[in-house]
């Protein structure tokens, strides 16, 4: 009896060994699509007013939660029993990305009607109904990359049996949900936090001069990362259809990959803004009608 009971802590202690190793490894693969997640995600954070930032990123915390309770059994199904499902929700993922990250070019380029201090006001005027929208958006994009996440990562242990992919994929896409959405929030509430230190600092001394650069450095990182976010997208759907188009993984080969990510992420936006526009018509043509 006592050496069944310790046969089965060594299986468990071999099995939470592996996990560890290829916990590792994934979280490491994973590590480009993080940084891009992280970019995204703190852009769509922002634009509120400062006591509704944290609300609102909690509200995006728990979306991205129920998102990896969704995609994990799913992803895991379909690479068993449908593996080619994995690659067109990819696909699918791959042009909403590169629709958003060019929808953002197209809208700076050529609808910049209202200057940056006015959006605070529209905020204020349209009350929770804008909040939920952009709630709405922030999760459906995360949806997108939670997907990304989870198949890099499952793709690192599919040589192994199913209780170690799941597990190791689970750890990666939790663990990822709260490293990338709680430096979100130490990235929203870095002013409060620079205020602080100026009032108890007396306004003097190394802590107010720590204070006022923190206040001063927000507004830059965010534009910084609304920048970085669009960016982001449109790389993130480029690879995606490189990696999995055989077609488009073999032409021009002579470019460095990030740049070819940016060309192929570039020419699915703008592709999917001229669809998703003439479908717009389309549909507004019928309703007068």
């Amino acid at each position: 009896m006592a050496s069944g009971i310790f046969a089965v802590l060594d299986d468990i202690a071999a099995l939470m060994d592996d996990i560890a190793v290829t916990s590792k490894v994934a979280t490491r693969k994973t590590a480009a699509i993080l940084g891009d997640d992280l970019a995204v995600n703190a852009e769509k954070a922002t634009g509120f007013l400062s006591s509704r930032e944290l609300p609102v990123l909690w509200a995006i915390t728990k979306g991205s939660f129920v998102n990896k309770l969704i995609i994990i059994p799913v992803v895991l199904a379909l690479n068993a029993f449908f593996p080619v499902a994995v690659t067109i929700m990819l696909l699918v993922g791959g042009c909403y990305l590169a629709y958003e990250g060019m929808e953002k070019i197209v809208e700076f380029l050529f609808h910049r009607h209202k200057k940056p201090q006015e959006v605070i006001a529209e905020k204020e005027k349209k009350g929770p109904e804008a909040e939920k929208a952009k709630i709405k958006s922030a999760i459906v994009t995360d949806f997108i990359l939670s997907i990304e996440i989870v198949i890099i990562a499952l793709s690192t242990v599919q040589h192994r049996d199913l209780t170690v992919q799941a597990i190791t994929v689970t750890l990666v896409a939790f663990i990822a949900t709260i490293g990338v959405y709680g430096i979100v929030a130490l990235i929203v509430r870095m002013d409060d936090a620079g205020f602080k230190l100026v009032r108890r600092s007396g306004d003097k001394g190394f802590f107010s001069w720590l204070g006022n650069l923190l206040i001063k450095a927000l507004p830059v990182i965010i534009r910084l990362l609304g920048v970085i976010g669009t960016i982001a997208l449109i790389l993130v759907s480029g690879g995606i259809f490189i990696h999995h188009i055989d077609a488009l993984h073999h032409l021009l080969p002579g470019l460095p990959v990030l740049v070819r990510e940016l060309v192929f992420g570039l020419m699915a936006g703008i592709v999917m803004v001229l669809v998703v526009g003439g479908v717009k018509k389309l549909l507004a043509l019928f309703r007068k009608k």
